[in-house]
């Protein structure tokens, strides 16, 4: 089958990303528009939290109709990284930008990319499918396609959205930016690093093919290294937007949220594949979780 080539893959998913790229603007202008919303007006409030929402809930849709018509959630995996750049993009060519703007772009870009490539350099191709959404399909059966849409697209979606409100927030309003913001800056340049450390020493491991479990670099000190850096760079993230905007401290629920999911959801789906593996037991006693 012709898209069980790689690089026509690859073309396949771009095409759905700039598709849904177009429609997430489209929206986000036309309920903007709707709502009275102008870009002046975020300086006095934050106006432009529905319309974002609606436009990356409608992105988040289209990919999901392709992910449909593929019979692959996995076409979904880079929403993920790719979300919150574009989404600071769309923000800084309607506000303009602020130094402290410019940096927390800088901090929430690299860290797209940096995912981005992770996930291209997995990528084999639209006949893979993500193993846990398999598992959720053997599991749900007939009402798969509802925690396919709400589980597997529409709930990460919003937990990235909330997530990416405090970088939209700084965009938005422009703060001063404050010596404390460098800290947060820096962990998020730190966590991203030591995540694609992270990821590259479990590569080398898999391609040993010697099963078990990784013990060597970060995997020897924590089970879920890149799960640690992933929860601290959106903690970053929101430290970095409270430490200039201390008023809007509610914006760091997305921190919050991020956190739950993976202590909650992420961690105990990867620690219960782990433990069909002979060892589980004594590997968990021995090695922490973060």
């Amino acid at each position: 089958m012709i898209l069980k080539k790689r690089s026509l893959s690859f073309l396949v998913i771009a095409l759905v990303y700039v598709l849904a790229v177009l429609a997430g603007v489209f929206v986000f202008d036309y309920f903007k528009g709707l709502l009275g919303v102008t870009d002046k007006s975020c300086v006095v409030g934050l106006p432009f939290l529905l319309p974002l929402l609606l436009a990356d809930v409608a992105a988040t849709i289209l990919v999901f109709i392709f992910s449909l018509i593929f019979k692959n959630a996995s076409v979904y995996d880079p929403y993920w990284s790719v979300q919150p750049p574009v989404i600071l993009s769309l923000a800084l060519s309607r506000c303009g930008s602020s130094l402290l703007g410019l940096l927390i772009f800088a901090a929430v870009l690299f860290w797209g990319l940096r995912l981005t490539a992770n996930w291209a350099y997995t990528f084999k191709g639209l006949d893979f499918q993500d193993w846990r959404y398999s598992m959720l399909h053997e599991k749900t059966g007939k009402i798969y396609l509802l925690i396919n849409f709400l589980g597997i697209h529409l709930f990460p979606t919003i937990v990235v959205y909330l997530c990416v409100l405090p970088a939209v927030a700084v965009v938005y309003f422009g703060p001063a930016f404050r010596p404390l913001c460098s800290v947060f800056l820096l962990l998020c340049f730190g966590a991203t690093v030591c995540q694609g450390i992270a990821d590259s020493q479990m590569h080398v491991f898999r391609s040993k093919g010697k099963g078990g479990f990784i013990r060597t670099g970060l995997w020897k000190h924590s089970r879920h290294p890149n799960y640690a850096c992933e929860i601290l760079m959106w903690w970053g993230v929101a430290l970095t937007s409270l430490s200039a905007m201390p008023e809007k401290w509610f914006l760091c629920a997305g921190a919050v949220v991020n956190t739950l999911m993976f202590f909650f959801v992420s961690i105990p789906m990867a620690d219960k594949r782990q433990s069909r593996k002979p060892g589980f037991e004594e590997y968990k006693k021995s090695t922490r979780m973060l």
